[in-house]
């Protein structure tokens, strides 16, 4: 098996045809044809139904496309960090990001990179902790920025803050006292991320300590979604304070503090632990913590409500 038939299964598998991915790759349909026909040989399975519609993966095809796509790319990344030893830090980073962190932190982050990583390439992919711990995993993300704890993961781990979370409200349906126990919220209809989501299994965690159910009456797995369903009026959700802490001076939403217990998430940097970081992941790395508690120290970033 060669890397470029891996490299040529790949853009096929990402391109959906033949001829995209000849475009893309600068050879020839017979010469691409020919590279999936030796991997279809040596694996002993059809990679790809073929039709006039395109090309698309069989399920062993989808199974190998899971298994080397990160591979393929640690390797570039390899490829580059070496021969960036000498000169300026260059690269390829993804960087994964919770939704309620990256709706803070991840301009600041990509426009921190442009200024002063120039010659990195950043992506930045939004997805909950579970979606996040997958694809750092598979290879497919170099570092995110997710909940903790998550030492019985396998996932090298970085302490970054800890963050309270709290209610927030439909503006004209907030509770009238200033904090609120937890107890309190088996009367609320609440909007919450489906599980096993982290934030979900936190809040869960909490209503359990308290001797309570909680009422879902919604569920979304969507930072956005949740926000639209609580301003809409249909019910109360529970998430960092920095997540809606501009909302809330525009009036939009109502927050009220949560106490017995105090409900809070940790956030942490997470990173694959059979993988040598690349120059310019290590970069990136440094730069996104530093960041993130720049912010905290400046007030940017308000961890706890007061």
């Amino acid at each position: 098996m060669e890397l470029k038939q891996l490299r040529t299964f790949i853009m096929v598998a990402e391109s959906g045809s033949l001829s995209r991915a000849s475009d893309r790759l600068r050879l020839a349909q017979p010469a691409l044809s020919r590279q999936i026909k030796l991997l279809e040989d040596e694996i002993g399975f059809d990679l790809f139904v073929r039709s006039g519609r395109g090309m698309h993966l069989t399920e062993h095809g989808e199974a190998l496309l899971g298994r080397v796509t990160g591979l393929v790319q640690q390797l570039d990344n390899s490829v580059e960090d070496v021969r960036s030893l000498a000169i300026e830090t260059t690269g390829h980073v993804v960087l994964g990001c919770i939704p309620t962190a990256s709706h803070v932190v991840a301009g600041r982050i990509a426009i921190r990179v442009a200024h002063e990583l120039p010659l990195v390439s950043l992506r930045i992919i939004e997805g909950y902790a579970g979606h996040l711990i997958d694809w750092l995993h598979r290879g497919e993300v170099d570092v995110a920025i997710l909940y903790g704890p998550a030492s019985d993961l396998h996932l090298r781990m970085s302490d970054v803050m800890f963050e309270e979370l709290v209610l927030v409200s439909p503006a004209d349906q907030s509770p009238a006292a200033d904090e609120l126990p937890v107890s309190a919220l088996a009367d609320l209809n609440l909007v919450l991320p489906s599980s096993p989501h982290g934030l979900r299994l936190v809040i869960e965690a909490a209503a359990a300590k308290a001797g309570i159910a909680i009422n879902v009456k919604y569920e979304a797995d969507s930072y956005h979604v949740l926000k639209e369903i609580v301003a809409a009026g249909l019910g109360h959700t529970i998430l960092p304070l920095s997540a809606f802490y501009r909302e809330q001076e525009d009036g939009l939403y109502r927050i009220t503090r949560l106490n017995k217990p105090r409900i809070s998430r940790h956030l942490v940097m997470a990173l694959p632990a059979s993988r040598i970081d690349t120059k310019a992941t290590s970069a990136v790395r440094a730069l996104a913590q530093e960041e993130i508690l720049r912010m905290v120290d400046s007030g940017e970033w308000r961890t706890i409500l007061v």
